[in-house]
C-alpha cells in the first residue's frame, strides 16, 4: 500500500453509496493526460464507470488539459478504457445487473508510476440513511472524545 500515491478522491461516494466490495483498474491515457494527473488535475466527482459488452468505460473523469500539450490535448471528459481482469468484468457485470448497484470510482491513485483507479460496487443510500450514517459516525466521534478524556484525567 504504501507504493499508492494517492492523486484524487471521490470523497461524496462514500457519503451517497454503501460500498460492498472495490476493485482496482488501470486506465488507458494519452501522454498528455497521464502528465495531467501526475500534477494532480483530475476530478472525479460526476465521473461513473459501466461495462459495454465485455469492456469496462470510464466516463465523466475530467483530466485538465496540459498547456505544454497544446494541440496533442483530447477532450478532458472523454471515456476512458479501464484495464481489469476477465473474471472481475464477469462479477461486475453479474453484480450490477442486481437491483441498485452501481459502479461508482472512488480514488484514482499512482503505483509503480502507472495510473490506476480504484472503483466500488456501491448501492446508493437514501437520505434517511445518509443522515443515520451521519448521527452514527458523530455518536462514535463523542464516545472515542470522552473515552480519551477519561484516561488523560488518570
Amino acid at each position: 500500500m504504501s507504493d499508492r500515491q494517492t492523486i484524487a478522491a471521490n470523497r461524496r461516494a462514500r457519503h451517497d453509496y454503501d460500498i460492498l466490495e472495490t476493485f482496482d483498474a488501470g486506465i488507458m491515457l494519452t501522454g498528455t493526460e497521464i502528465k495531467s494527473i501526475r500534477a494532480g488535475k483530475v476530478a472525479l466527482r460526476e465521473a461513473y464507470a459501466t461495462i459495454e459488452g465485455s469492456e469496462a468505460w470510464l466516463h465523466n473523469m475530467h483530466i485538465s488539459p496540459y498547456d505544454p500539450g497544446a494541440r496533442a490535448n483530447p477532450d478532458p471528459k472523454r471515456a476512458r478504457k479501464l484495464l481489469l481482469h476477465r473474471r472481475e468484468i464477469n462479477r461486475l457485470i453479474g453484480r450490477s445487473i442486481e437491483r441498485g448497484l452501481t459502479i461508482v470510482p472512488l480514488r484514482v491513485y499512482l503505483q509503480r508510476g502507472y495510473a490506476k483507479i480504484e472503483l466500488g460496487l456501491g448501492r446508493g443510500r437514501r437520505q434517511y440513511d445518509k443522515r443515520r450514517a451521519i448521527a452514527e459516525r458523530e455518536a462514535q466521534r463523542e464516545e472515542e472524545r470522552a473515552f480519551s478524556e477519561k484516561l488523560s484525567r488518570g
